[in-house]
């Protein structure tokens, strides 16, 4: 049932899916979130209290020792309801709307905030379901929005509802009709791969880092035990240590488990996630810098993980990992008509370069095609980062004193993502040359690269 709006025309609703637009052309619908919503946002009291304790320990013990029973009971008879009414308020304030060009998101107890969201500056739409979401039914949609370092986000939505919200956003930044766009749907998707729990977890195991937080963990607080004989000391050493080895080992396969690929008109679909599963979009064309890594242990199974930087994005892995072979074929649909340069193809620095970097100039690399700039380094860990030419945004050529003397020069590429990819110890020659090179195949690349729009 809608209520008429304010004098621009606007209508409203209060159910979280999206309206029929049985309206005129201009009418706006206002639309509110899902009504669970509240439950999340009455924790905000509750959080104050909590960052206050931890901000004052000292404080916030001395004050709960001079709470009573009787006390505490007041204070829970205060708090919940007044934790559930906050959450409501700031529920019952919140609206969002679609318009032929833009998102608008209402918010504001207090102070009124509404954020106007051009839907040709969005960058990506990710659909993303926590664990106690998924068991609602409820699911969050996270907006990448160009010249914007944090998401915005509407939270939370029926889950259907957000994929048909999710696809009306990228039908009307295509172009469709606003009176036809939510009657799109969203656009079909091909399955091109599927990473295995069992091979995540032993790429997972042949990663260095994690067995090298492992061995501190164990190493590092004996040591400091036998040193200092302080149960505090060494449990303020070995727990960070601990969770950092559990983030590098668990924490991934956690977040990377099922991991899936398909693809569509508007992207590459990355799903994946065990507990809380994200359902995300590698938008076309805006992809400013493809990486593939390959770590020592994976060398001998020829496995790689495939990293990218989105301008004002924050999708950062496309594989955890993957052949080879199948990697470059997914790196080939998100850069249409790049190749990844082989090993051989890639050149080395002169050997004078060893004076600088002894045994690890080994590890770098250069090789420039028609398509992309692409630089290797990391001998252990190896890495190749693939730049478009027409995604380079400024080249630079830097000289530190012994590279002056040695008539070497490092090559920095910057990109659109707030990235530089560098060829580093080239010869000077080489070097300014390429500078100059590089500059021309840049201003060519952005006149004949294709346009940047969803389902072009």
């Amino acid at each position: 049932m809608t209520t008429p709006g304010p004098e621009d025309g606007t209508a409203r609703t209060d159910t979280g899916a999206p309206p029929t637009h049985t309206g005129p052309p201009h009418e706006v619908v206002e639309r509110r979130l899902h009504p669970v919503t509240p439950l999340r946002r009455a924790w905000a009291p509750v959080a104050v209290l909590v960052g206050w304790a931890v901000h004052d320990p000292d404080q916030a013990q001395r004050q709960l020792t001079r709470l009573t029973t009787t006390h505490l009971l007041i204070g829970l008879a205060v708090l919940i309801p007044a934790a559930a009414l906050y959450g409501f308020l700031t529920w019952w304030f919140t609206h969002y709307a679609v318009t032929g060009t833009e998102l608008r998101i209402r918010t504001g107890l207090l102070f009124r905030r509404t954020a106007h969201i051009r839907l040709e500056r969005i960058q990506a739409i990710d659909v993303t379901q926590p664990l106690l979401a998924r068991v609602v039914g409820v699911a969050k949609l996270k907006l990448d929005v160009i010249g914007t370092g944090k998401k915005d986000e509407l939270a939370f939505l029926d889950a259907d509802g957000a994929r048909a919200l999710r696809a009306e956003l990228l039908a009307r930044a295509a172009g469709f009709a606003p009176e036809t766009a939510h009657e799109v749907g969203e656009a079909p998707a091909r399955q091109l791969l599927r990473v295995p729990p069992r091979v995540l977890a032993v790429s997972l195991l042949l990663t260095g880092a994690t067995w090298g937080t492992l061995l501190a963990a164990l190493v590092v607080p004996t040591l400091l035990w036998l040193a200092t004989h302080n149960l505090w000391t060494v449990l303020a050493t070995a727990l960070p240590l601990l969770g950092a080895a559990g983030a590098n080992s668990a924490g991934r396969f956690v977040g990377e488990y099922d991991w899936t690929v398909a693809e569509s008109p508007d992207g590459l679909r990355l799903d994946h996630g065990l507990l809380d599963r994200a359902h995300e979009t590698v938008p076309p064309g805006r992809v400013q810098t493809v990486r593939i890594v390959e770590p020592l242990l994976w060398r001998r199974r020829r496995w790689v993980r495939v990293e990218l930087d989105v301008a004002g994005s924050s999708n950062s892995v496309l594989l955890p990992v993957a052949p080879r072979e199948v990697a470059e074929s997914v790196v080939a649909r998100v850069l249409p008509g790049v190749s990844v340069p082989a090993g051989p193809a890639l050149s080395r620095p002169p050997r004078r370069a060893g004076r600088c970097r002894p045994l690890w100039w080994r590890g770098y690399g250069l090789a420039v095609t028609d398509t992309v700039f692409a630089a290797r380094w990391g001998l252990l860990r190896r890495r190749l980062a693939l730049v478009p030419h027409a995604k380079v945004q400024s080249v630079r050529l830097a000289q530190g004193p012994w590279q002056r003397a040695l008539r070497l020069a490092d090559v920095h590429v910057d990109t659109g993502a707030n990235k530089s990819v560098t060829a580093r110890l080239r010869d000077a020659g080489e070097a300014a040359s390429l500078l100059r090179a590089q500059a021309e195949r840049s201003r060519t690349g952005r006149r004949d690269a294709p346009p940047d729009r969803w389902m072009a």
